[in-house]
């Protein structure tokens, strides 16, 4: 066995007596009754020892094989480490062919990381995450490393891509958003990202598969064998893939982006607008769609609620706009957080400062939406040219008579300074909500919308 090797298996050893995990009581307990199994041993063989005559070379071995030409305190420590080796090595073993069944051939997860997961990861805090794009994505591979009761609430307005191409043909809400959220939380998440994000490419492929995303047409897929129930379908696509938490459209029917611009003129459609500098307003149609139940529980059920980081108008505005979402995520007591982006976007945000994005999320939805605004307070601008992006200018606070408490902390991704740092990011989160959370949920804050 390899140095390395050795030491992941004593870190795995270590990480069996983790808290979180719950099994070092039943083990104590298993060990008393050990103990006394091992005393009333002893005291039988102390008495036979006594009792019965035994022939002076057997008393010999005896005499070697009972460590008495030891200390008394030297033999009961001896002991008792051999004990407790050969315990811990028996139940590991044990706890081993007791789950091996339960573990696919290829499942690469030492046993303990898996009951790690399943244990200390459910005692997690109950967040729903609201968005779409590569933000929504990105959060979630970070917060999946914190709880396992995370619910992703994405946004289907995409129009673009192999998304808009199934949307034509079948009629079907944006599923690109939902399938990257899907491999952000699966627990493989390399393996699947590379079957999932897969796209036939149009030379080779029938002019049907061309440019379509593996994942989208599994979710496509899904949908058609539960009837054309779009919901149910994204259902049963997380317990396929055995995701860590859930994933869930914010509504299950198409829709369509708009945009009235500053100078009076009009953009339909997610991806033209993506593109469009000077937006005023966006809005959806049909109007008065209704949300998916799973996301208008998540919001209900929720410790924490946190909208972003993504595209402001194309990513987190279309879910925000649904009245059903919007007057859930008013009422809810639940911890209300607004992840800024790092960098402003090409087109859709240019010039916007932090005051400027809060203000527009508060235009589309309500005053006081939000209960805190997470920005990044570290930007490297130097390398800030991806785009004609520049750094979001920490401008505070936004116009209105309720504003949100400002927290800045370093959440940018060193490799990709226009991005955030999925484990910085969700460090930054579980932090506001140690520190917030409990107290407003003892307090029994409830908010009216």
């Amino acid at each position: 066995m390899t140095v390395r090797r050795r030491l992941a298996a004593i870190a795995g050893m270590r990480r069996w007596l983790t808290s979180g995990i719950g099994i070092t009581r039943w083990l104590a307990v298993v060990f008393v009754g050990e103990l006394g199994l091992a005393l009333g041993g002893a005291f039988a063989l102390r008495q036979i020892y006594r009792d019965v005559v035994v022939a002076e070379p057997l008393q010999a071995i005896l005499y070697v094989v009972t460590l008495q030409f030891l200390p008394y305190i030297v033999r009961a420590l001896i002991l008792a480490g051999i004990g407790v080796g050969i315990f811990a090595y028996g139940s590991y073993r044990v706890l081993q062919i007791l789950m091996g069944p339960y573990r696919s051939a290829s499942d690469e997860q030492p046993l303990v990381e898996v009951i790690y997961q399943k244990r200390f990861l459910a005692r997690g805090p109950k967040i729903a995450a609201l968005g779409g794009g590569h933000g929504l994505s990105t959060l979630l591979r970070g917060l999946k490393e914190h709880t396992s009761n995370l619910t992703a609430i994405v946004t289907v307005a995409d129009d673009g891509g192999s998304s808009g191409k199934l949307r034509d043909q079948l009629g079907l809400p944006a599923v690109g958003d939902i399938r990257n959220c899907l491999v952000a939380l699966a627990d493989a998440e390399p393996l699947m990202s590379e079957l999932f994000q897969y796209r036939f490419p149009g030379e080779e492929a029938p002019a049907s598969l061309a440019g379509h995303a593996i994942g989208n047409l599994l979710i496509a897929a899904m949908t058609a064998v539960e009837q054309g129930d779009f919901e149910e379908g994204v259902r049963r696509m997380n317990r396929v893939l055995a995701v860590r938490g859930q994933v869930v459209p914010a509504t299950s029917t198409p829709v369509v982006l708009h945009a009235a611009l500053r100078d009076g003129s009009l953009v339909e459609g997610q991806s033209r607008i993506a593109r469009t500098t000077g937006i005023d307003r966006v809005w959806l149609s049909p109007e008065g769609v209704r949300a998916c139940d799973d996301a208008l529980t998540a919001i209900a059920e929720a410790d924490v609620i946190v909208i972003g980081p993504g595209s402001l108008f194309t990513s987190l505005l279309p879910s925000l706009l649904l009245p059903d979402i919007r007057l859930a995520l008013a009422a809810s007591p639940a911890l209300r957080i607004y992840v800024c982006n790092v960098a402003t976007q090409a087109g859709e945000t240019d010039g916007f400062d932090l005051a400027d994005h809060v203000e527009a999320l508060e235009r589309h939805t309500a005053s006081g939406i939000v209960d805190i605004v997470l920005a990044n307070n570290r930007t490297n601008t130097a390398v800030l040219d991806s785009g004609h992006r520049e750094p979001v200018r920490l401008r505070w606070p936004p116009a209105g008579p309720r504003p949100a408490r400002l927290v800045l902390d370093d959440l940018v991704d060193p490799a990709s300074p226009i991005h955030h740092d999925p484990e910085r990011l969700a460090a930054a989160i579980i932090r506001i909500v140690e520190r917030e959370g409990a107290t407003r949920r003892r307090n029994g804050i409830a908010r009216t919308a």
